[in-house]
């Protein structure tokens, strides 16, 4: 029996329902055992601000502000309601009384109980699956009116969610499901894709069922790890890891599957003309040309498959970023500092993009419904809702506090050497406060003084000394134990201007002669482990860090000279693997140098690939979720 928290936070399985739970009081453990599941409530996992040598606590602080912790009890009634119904009807201990097709109960049975040779899914998985399958073919909620519900409780539930939807997403009807990052959301959408495909095949006239998905996402790295979900990828998860029973994997080649970025959902300008151009073709009087391509166009620039189905489903991964802002009196918003607005703004535009482009998949082509799978699907700052409010449509949690109970997650913790600054509170647990003046922000110019890799911060400097001695201790135990991967040290910046400044000050670089008669400037890097450079200065071949921005994969020469050659055997493999999963002879030509970054983003600590060498990646934050 475990006797606190700190010295046994695993109680469950990840493979079973989860049977305990440790109490919270005033958002901290309190080393008492509650022999049942935790209820969805608002709870914000957060490292101690803790100064002593052992880190033995674990804060779990409730919203910033009690308004959004509101929003979320409210939300967290649908959730409390689903989540026994889903664990009733899983527990019928009669398969034909579950209300489902064939083909829906031979997966559920599989993933349940199936025999796996490797790792089996998570409770927490099957439950997201669950979910949805139960609000879909028992309950009747997806597509909306696809059926009456079958008891008031449920017609009162869809009545909500409805309203949620009707509210913010008057042309989409959205389900979101919460499940914490390392949960594993995309087993979740390759079950969920497998669950419809099969029955879209076996019933293609049935409305709630289809072959066709829309998976968007918000950054390139997510894209290019989302593969897994196209059935002709040699690593496709419903093969590999074995999704799909061996008797229903035929079907799965009937699914089309269009994994994007919610860039592409942007309108582009079919064609550049000069200003002098475009006044000529229009005319003192005439009407403003439209050179903008029209919807339908960029749905046949994005998803030509789609366009001859009757319907898709769309799956938003980390659907946070997708909402259309609510205009709200100033008066109701709290009032936002020059980043703030900045980020605030961003946001909006992105979110505007996104949920647009939906909009036209569901006037074009036809929408079942948007799934929202996050593991924090709030409302961003300047939305014009309350800020970290769930979303209303919300009916799965599983949650940070869920996935270190069942052993799924590493626990958060602040690096013990933050005890070395005289402070009355830990420095590195609000570092960026501490040091936003003294770093460039987006757009910046490159040569200000600001811009100096050298000249960081102090409190910046020291905070990655501490990180990376901790590094230095782990990369030690791993090279005794003959593992053979790395340890991966990973910084996440606010902008690319930033993430240059780390990547070099980490990494080193080589600067020319100005021609204002600036000296040439030699720098190796700062740390041993990581850095690009040798022992005589010159630049490894095979890179220890990687940066990776939109920047950085735009620019010509982004990989060190030699490294095509030093790397020709990997690069031969993923050749062949691009060419298998395309199924064109096309996908063998010259790879481009952004290529090859994300080849070895995605494959950072796998043995014998692109990115088996890193030590590093330093990145911005948009392009680190689900990493």
């Amino acid at each position: 029996m475990p006797v606190s928290f700190a010295e046994q936070p695993i109680l469950n399985s990840p493979y079973d329902y989860p049977r305990r739970h440790w109490e919270l009081e005033g958002g901290v453990p309190t080393d008492r055992l509650v022999e049942s599941r935790r209820r969805a409530e608002y709870i914000m996992p957060v490292p101690p601000a803790n100064r002593a040598a052992q880190q033995a606590a674990m804060v779990v602080g409730a919203a910033e502000y009690s308004t959004a912790e509101q929003e979320y009890d409210r939300a967290a009634v649908n959730i409390n309601l689903i989540r026994d119904r889903v664990n009733a009807w899983r527990n019928l201990p009669n398969p034909n009384d579950w209300g489902v097709t064939p083909e829906t109960r031979r997966l559920l049975q599989h993933w349940r109980s199936g025999d796996f040779p490797h790792q089996r899914p998570f409770f927490c998985q099957v439950e997201a699956a669950e979910t949805i399958i139960y609000l879909t073919e028992v309950a009747r909620l997806l597509p909306p009116g696809g059926g009456q519900p079958r008891s008031n409780e449920l017609r009162d539930l869809r009545g909500r969610l409805a309203g949620a939807n009707a509210d913010a997403n008057p042309e989409l009807f959205r389900l979101a499901l919460k499940l914490a990052t390392g949960a594993g959301k995309t087993t979740v959408m390759a079950m969920l894709i497998a669950w419809q495909t099969v029955n879209a095949v076996r019933y293609p006239l049935r409305r709630r069922f289809t072959r066709g998905f829309l998976v968007v996402t918000p950054g390139i790295t997510i894209r290019d790890r989302l593969r897994a979900l196209l059935p002709n990828d040699p690593g496709n998860y419903y093969e590999t890891r074995q999704l799909v029973p061996r008797e229903l994997l035929p079907a799965m080649q009937q699914a089309r599957v269009v994994i994007t970025n919610y860039h592409a959902l942007q309108l582009r300008e079919r064609g550049e003309l000069a200003a002098g151009s475009r006044q000529l073709l229009q005319g003192r009087t005439g009407p403003e040309l439209n050179t903008q391509e029209s919807e339908m166009q960029m749905l046949r620039r994005v998803m030509p498959e789609l366009l001859r189905m009757q319907n898709a489903l769309v799956i938003n991964d980390e659907g946070h970023h997708c909402y259309r802002r609510r205009p709200r009196a100033e008066s109701e918003e709290r009032p936002l500092e020059a980043d703030e607005r900045q980020e605030a703004e961003e946001n909006n535009e992105q979110a505007r993009v996104w949920i647009s482009g939906l909009e036209a998949v569901q006037r074009h082509i036809g929408a079942i419904g948007v799934l929202d799978l996050s593991a924090t699907p709030f409302f961003l700052r300047g939305s014009g809702y309350i800020e970290g409010a769930l979303f209303p449509w919300t009916v799965g949690d599983f949650s940070l506090m869920d996935a270190i109970e069942a052993g799924i997650v590493k626990i958060p913790r602040v690096p013990v050497d933050d005890n070395a600054l005289a402070e009355a509170r830990p420095v590195y647990r609000e570092l960026w406060p501490r040091v936003r003046e003294a770093l460039p922000r987006a757009g910046r110019r490159r040569h200000s003084a600001a811009q100096d890799p050298l000249s960081l911060p102090p409190q910046l400097v020291s905070a990655l000394e501490a990180l990376y001695g901790g590094y230095e201790r782990t990369f030690a135990a791993w090279q005794e134990a003959g593992l053979e991967a790395p340890p991966v040290f990973i910084v996440v910046c606010q902008n690319t201007a930033i993430s240059r400044l780390i990547y070099e000050y980490i990494a080193g670089f080589e600067r020319p002669a100005g021609a204002d008669g600036g000296e040439e400037t030699k720098f190796p890097g700062r740390f041993g482990l990581l850095r690009n450079y040798d022992e005589n200065g010159r630049r490894r071949a095979n890179p220890r860090t990687l940066l990776i921005d939109s920047q950085q994969l735009e620019a010509a020469g982004a990989l060190p000279e030699g490294f095509r050659a030093a790397a020709a055997g990997g690069l031969q493999d993923f050749l062949r693997e691009r060419v298998q999963r395309s199924g064109s002879g096309s996908a063998a030509g010259p790879l481009s140098d952004a290529e090859i970054l994300r080849e070895m983003m995605n494959t950072v600590g796998q043995p014998g690939r692109l990115g088996a060498g890193v030590r590093c990646v330093v990145s911005v934050s948009m392009l680190t979720e689900g990493w």
